[in-house]
């Protein structure tokens, strides 16, 4: 039966104390040598007591030789590390500088185009501003120039459009115009249509009678008995009112 987990906290009683650190002790100083023997380690082991009493193990000769390998490694790093931060915070810093002195260039150089702080200058720094004036001037007036003349092909192009759709409504208007006049003659057409239909008719009223041409001079009864038979037939077919027999 295996024993039960000791709770870590200190104890309180002191002898039993000091004999526990006792046995600890010489339970890691074995297991320090037995690492340095086994695994062919430089092991430094180093405890002091409550009472300030030193207790040493060095797997070398000389505890002091672990000690300096140790500092080497711990603060040769810690130094690698500095100096890598001084040179990039002295990097980022010359950066900062460049940058802020090429700010004021800047600004001094936009004063200077104003026509602010030209004192101190001299005739040749200048002229070269009155050049670099005289080119600029030249650009805006070309960019004005091209702008203007964009805007003006553009008004050319709607100007067009607007041509155009004028000249189609009028074609519509006239196509509308013609439709109109075509259907004012189609019912003037209709019209004379139907009188014709009933000119006709009428014409029934008034047919020529079928008589001999021969002028005969007395009285003929076979030639009345002829015209007596023909007008009373059309006035059957022709519905001849009888004040005209």
């Amino acid at each position: 039966m295996g024993r039960g987990r000791v709770e870590l906290k200190k104890i309180e009683n002191k002898i039993n104390r000091q004999v526990t650190f006792a046995k600890r002790r010489n339970g890691l100083l074995k297991k320090a040598y037995e690492l340095s023997v086994l695994c062919e380690a430089e092991v430094a082991l180093i405890i002091f007591s409550t009472r300030g009493k030193l207790y040493e193990f060095s797997s070398t000769s000389n505890t002091l030789k672990t000690l300096e390998r140790y500092q080497k490694c711990s603060y040769g790093t810690l130094e690698v590390k500095q100096s890598g931060r001084d040179s990039n915070e002295e990097k980022f810093y010359r950066e900062y500088l460049k940058l802020k002195a090429k700010y004021e260039s800047l600004q001094r150089y936009q004063r200077h185009l104003l026509g602010d702080e030209l004192g101190p200058l001299n005739i040749d720094e200048l002229e070269h501003l009155e050049l670099q004036l005289d080119t600029s001037l030249k650009h805006i007036k070309s960019t004005r120039t091209q702008l203007m003349l964009d805007q003006l092909t553009d008004l050319q192009t709607k100007e067009k459009l607007w041509i155009e759709a004028n000249k189609g409504l009028e074609r519509k208007l006239e196509e509308i115009y013609a439709e109109n006049n075509l259907q004012q003659s189609w019912g003037g057409g209709e019209q004379s249509g139907a009188y014709s239909q009933q000119h006709p008719q009428t014409q029934g009223f008034f047919q020529p009678l079928e008589c001999n041409s021969t002028l005969q001079i007395g009285y003929d009864p076979a030639s009345s008995s002829q015209i007596t038979a023909v007008t009373s037939g059309q006035n059957i077919n022709g519905i001849v009112p009888g004040w005209m027999l």
